[in-house]
């Protein structure tokens, strides 16, 4: 498959300074090996390719199940419809991990919780500010 066949969007890629970070970690163990600036870009390519066959793959089989949203099982059926059932356990543990993160994540509060305060104090205190902002607003003509 090849971009001409998703709408041609050169804008699709990943991000250089990400992709030779994850590079050089990699031959970090290997010290005499470097890796030509074209050859990253190669790579990038390639990557955004593999991505590409994988969302398209997985989004034909969530429409088959008549779902709107690519779920991991969608990926889970696209690695193995085309042959790369090999990666499946690593995504399968690297979502599950995400998912642990996401359940272990404090919820974020809102401005009213992170005030301490209750909602009739915060009301009173709006209307405060309201009348006081009125006053000063008065004053001045």
């Amino acid at each position: 498959m090849s971009d001409r066949e998703f709408g041609g969007n050169d804008d699709l890629s990943l991000p250089k300074a990400t992709v030779q970070k994850i590079i050089t970690e990699i031959l970090h163990s290997d010290p005499g090996v470097t890796f030509a600036k074209d050859t990253r870009d190669l790579l990038i390519e390639c990557c955004v390719e593999f991505i590409t066959l994988i969302s398209s793959e997985a989004n034909d089989i969530a429409e088959k199940d008549a779902k709107k949203t690519i779920a991991c099982e969608h990926v889970k059926a696209a690695l193995e419809e085309l042959d790369f059932g090999d990666y499946v356990p690593a995504v399968l543990e690297v979502a599950a991990d995400y998912k642990k993160q996401q359940a272990n994540r404090e919820k974020k509060q809102t401005k009213i919780e992170q005030s301490g305060m209750t909602e009739e104090e915060l009301i009173r205190q709006q209307q405060e500010l309201f009348r006081s902002a009125t006053d000063k607003f008065n004053a001045a003509q």
